[in-house]
């Protein structure tokens, strides 16, 4: 079987990071998070710029005004906007769309409560779902993710699709704090040479590698398959990815990249948001002992 992405994937995978960073590159990511406000703002504009590029319709018949493409171009789209931290609840209007009208078209912003939490309540035209009795909470993890916790602890795991998306979302951002790493090991000198040339910064670099293409490897097959125990395998994977990977980003950038201004602990902070909303690590662990 030839397991390589498509000349069509990797078409619509490099049009994706292109329109994101045409449209939510870093200076736009940043005035996001500068923003003063107790809550941010959701761009409605970008949201429907990101529905007429077909994203939220993506694997709609065309009949019915999608693109027509499966899980596989979704988990591609979705590592991307992992990558460059596209704020919002994407994985919820995804889902939704073909059911909710103005969802495909991001006409119509639609959350979902998972694992007892409910992301951007406040910003949303519809909940699908019971989010009654919801309370903000004041101080969120991710600046760019607003959260409300329900009351009695549900934690109602999401559908294994949206857990499938967050897992690329994971892979995505994986993905970003790895080149951010490289980057600046190529660049930032100590001693008279590279950062990237002291053994310690080697190693976490090259790990980093390993993690990623080990989660790109799960979140590829699981978006093929649609196995739920390769969901749950990729979900972890990719959560260590993330989060991992983002830590050890911050150890490769040293004290710079524990300051406000630099971008790292942004991806921390969403790889700890994504983690608990896709789901508890011990339910994909039972998921996938269960399997054995």
């Amino acid at each position: 079987m030839h397991f390589q992405l498509t000349e069509d994937q990797r078409a619509l995978r490099d049009g994706t990071r292109a329109l994101l960073a045409g449209r939510f590159g870093r200076q736009a990511l940043r005035a996001a998070v500068d923003c003063e406000g107790s809550s941010p703002a959701l761009d409605r504009e970008l949201w429907r710029e990101l529905g007429a590029a077909g994203l939220f319709g993506l694997c709609l018949p065309e009949e019915s005004g999608g693109v027509g493409l499966g899980l596989a171009e979704a988990v591609l789209v979705f590592e991307e906007c992992g990558r460059a931290l596209v704020p919002g609840p994407l994985v919820a209007t995804f889902l939704a769309a073909g059911e909710v009208p103005g969802a495909a078209s991001g006409e119509t912003v639609v959350t979902a409560p998972y694992n007892g939490l409910v992301p951007w309540l406040d910003a949303a035209d519809l909940v699908r779902g019971d989010a009654a009795g919801a309370e903000p909470l004041t101080a969120p993890v991710d600046p760019l993710t607003p959260l409300h916790r329900l009351p009695g602890g549900d934690r109602t795991r999401p559908p294994w699709q949206a857990t499938l998306l967050y897992a690329a979302e994971q892979l995505g951002s994986a993905g970003r704090t790895l080149g951010m790493a490289v980057q600046h090991a190529r660049e930032r000198e100590q001693f008279g040479q590279p950062v990237g040339a002291f053994q310690a910064v080697k190693h976490l670099c090259a790990e980093m590698l390993v993690r990623v293409e080990v989660a790109r490897a799960a979140v590829y097959a699981a978006a093929v398959t649609g196995d739920p125990v390769e969901v749950a395998a990729a979900e972890l994977l990719a959560d260590e990815a993330a989060v991992q990977g983002a830590r050890d980003c911050l150890q490769v950038h040293g004290g710079m990249g524990f300051t406000w201004e630099g971008d790292v602990h942004l991806h921390l902070k969403r790889a700890w948001t994504r983690a608990e909303l896709a789901g508890r690590a011990r339910d994909a662990e039972e998921t996938l002992a269960a399997s054995l």
